[in-house]
């Protein structure tokens, strides 16, 4: 029987979805305005949010507020608003950016500043949303990343770093997060990175995740060596499990590479390991997830987590600590 037929969803049924974009955010002394894909359930109240941020992969649009559709579309119909921006790292600014700039090309600390920006302007984007107003409800607040979408939720869910241009620590803890998904995230610096990454992008060499406190579920795939990052194989995607302190989950999906199955966007050239089973097992077990840590006595979580292990031949496996 197939993962979408035995895994249970967070909630008994799903709603129609609605998407605003480009939804611009004025924002100065940014390079650009931030522009943000709003999607959500078309029926209820009281909606948690869900800020998503995208990799930084070859396509010009999957990261940006145009990809990751199949997990956008998935959360927002169990119950999620979820907001995606389009982070200066994306290949679709690329023609109007100076990458000059020291933080280019991966914009690490604008990524974090972003989401932030988006939690202080909430009621901007309900008045330009008329559908949500009075609908979200801003004390479940959650973020999910994916690859270097990974590192910058980690920021927010409290890893730190040295900032390699002026040699101080920064903390970009967000404590208006509650909970968080890493998806295929950035495991540590040091000697795991490969030398090429460790001398074009220093920030990665300091990476810290003894201080990354918010309940998180960490989502790795067993074959994804990601060998132009890392020395370590795929065990360094598991780094943000292993040097954070409690609570947190670690999924590990068998055979499952970078794409996870295709998380980034529906029928992308780059999913490797396109597998539509393995992707309804992320959406809803990182769904489930979210439901149960932002609404503790939530049912979803362990009713996932036991589907997946009944299973003749598990797609994954889960552990806590």
């Amino acid at each position: 029987m197939s993962v979408s037929t035995r895994t249970p969803a967070p909630s008994s049924s799903t709603t129609p979805v609605f998407s605003v974009s480009p939804l611009v955010l004025p924002t100065p002394g940014r390079a650009v305005d931030l522009q943000l894909r709003v999607s959500a359930p078309m029926s209820g109240d009281d909606l948690p949010i869900l800020l998503l941020s995208h990799g930084h992969g070859n396509s010009n649009d999957l990261s940006s507020l145009n990809g990751y559709a199949p997990l956008a579309n998935f959360w927002a119909a169990h119950g999620f608003v979820v907001i995606q921006p389009t982070h200066l790292s994306s290949k679709s600014l690329s023609q109007i950016l100076d990458h000059g700039t020291p933080e280019a090309p991966l914009y690490w600390r604008s990524r974090a500043t972003d989401m932030k920006l988006i939690l202080d302007q909430l009621d901007d984007i309900e008045a330009a949303v008329p559908q949500l107003l009075g609908r979200l409800d801003r004390t479940r607040v959650a973020v999910a990343g994916h690859s270097m979408g990974g590192h910058t939720a980690s920021l927010l869910l409290g890893a730190r770093l040295t900032d390699p241009y002026d040699g101080m620590e920064v903390d970009l803890a967000e404590s208006r997060i509650k909970a968080g998904v890493l998806l295929a995230s950035p495991g540590r610096g040091g000697d795991a990175l490969t030398e090429t990454v460790a001398q074009t992008y220093p920030f990665f060499l300091t990476t810290d995740f003894s201080t990354m406190a918010t309940p998180t579920l960490v989502v790795v795939g067993d074959k994804d060596a990601s060998p132009h990052l890392t020395v370590r194989g795929p065990a360094w995607h598991a780094d943000p499990y292993y040097l954070s302190p409690g609570p947190k989950s670690l999924l590990t999906l068998f055979n499952a590479e970078h794409g996870l199955g295709g998380v980034s966007g529906y029928d992308a050239a780059e999913t490797t390991d396109e597998s539509p089973e393995r992707l309804a097992a992320v959406q809803h077990l990182t769904c489930a997830y979210l439901r149960t840590t932002l609404y503790p006595g939530d049912s979803a979580w362990a009713k996932a987590r036991n589907v997946l292990s009944a299973s003749v031949n598990p797609l994954g496996q889960v552990e806590d600590k």
